[in-house]
């Protein structure tokens, strides 16, 4: 009984506080960095790695729609919030769109490497479009739970170089300043979520929450394993050796998803809080190394060079 009555009050101490939770002297500001003409020398662009390359560009494929779809999300409510919390998913949606626009422009290199990613489009455009159909705060939920994966994710890379040790130069800064800007935003949509369901039970809010995290957990890996898959096939791997390869990479060598098991397990703790887990030294540890060398570009997708395959240069010029 005494275990379920402090669970309890945890619940509730941090459902009732819908203020921002963001750590004291930590700004939410948005660095818009150009990377797009970062083109991409080699299709296995993370140290000649096909499972560490094909890991990163399934998840790049998400990002255009998905963080289109959770500006929409917290956008709803901004009117809603205490005013630093205001001025917070202000900040949230401009780094989400630079996000956004970045790899847009990464993705379209992949095509520029003879990559098919329409299959992978569609699967994010599906899952997307169902969550658009349910209720706003279903918008909320799932927008807080994928942030909360994204974040963890971009501790990882930040924390432990072997990730990117001897990836291409210029993807590696694009990686980087993105992960530490996930890690600094990433109690926004949790606040938001907060302040919206402030007046619901306490119990109600993290059941809720839990049966999300669950269901995009396993929905997450499941569309991004079947991405990878359909990436290494393109790469010329396919059936048990890249089943092999893949299972390999994420969960013994570099190990990207059992290395963010425990974080993403204690999203289900009673009274959690993603700044439970105070990672703010690995922002610092990132722009650390692409600040020193910021490569001169404009803005948009415009190339530095010949593009890979010739379709891509019309398809780019479209896209600038």
């Amino acid at each position: 009984m005494a275990i379920a009555s402090t669970s309890a009050d945890a619940v509730r101490d941090i459902h009732e506080s819908s203020k921002s939770a963001t750590p004291a002297g930590l700004n939410i500001r948005p660095r818009n960095r150009h990377f797009s003409n970062a083109v991409i020398e080699r299709r296995r662009w993370v140290g000649g790695d096909p499972f560490a390359s094909a890991f990163f560009n399934a998840l790049s494929v998400t990002f255009p729609a998905g963080e289109t779809f959770f500006i929409e999300s917290v956008k709803k409510f901004r009117k809603r919030v205490p005013p630093k919390l205001q001025q917070e998913i202000r900040a949230f949606i401009q780094q989400e769109a630079i996000h956004s626009r970045e790899h847009h422009c990464f993705n379209d290199h992949l095509k520029d490497c003879d990559f098919d990613i329409s299959r992978l489009e569609e699967t994010i455009n599906t899952v997307v479009n169902g969550i658009r159909t349910r209720p706003e705060y279903a918008h909320l939920a799932a927008t807080m739970c994928i942030e909360h994966i994204t974040a963890i994710l971009a501790a990882e890379v930040i924390a432990n170089p072997e990730h990117f040790a001897a990836a291409d130069e210029h993807q590696r800064k694009l990686w980087l300043w993105h992960a530490s800007e996930e890690i600094e935003h990433k109690g926004v949509a949790y606040d938001t979520w907060l302040h919206v369901t402030r007046d619901w039970n306490p119990l109600k809010c993290w059941l809720v929450r839990c049966s999300f995290m669950a269901k995009i957990s396993f929905g997450f890996t499941k569309n991004r394993a079947k991405g990878i898959l359909d990436l290494l096939r393109q790469d010329g791997i396919s059936g048990p050796r890249a089943w092999f390869g893949l299972f390999h990479y994420a969960l013994i060598g570099k190990a990207p998803f059992r290395r963010t098991l425990w974080p993403l397990l204690q999203f289900f703790k009673p009274g959690f809080h993603p700044w439970d887990i105070d990672d703010r030294a690995l922002i610092q540890l990132a722009e650390s190394k692409y600040e020193a060398a910021i490569m001169e570009q404009e803005p948009g997708c415009a190339r530095t060079k010949a593009p890979q395959r010739g379709a891509g240069k019309a398809r780019l010029k479209r896209a600038a």
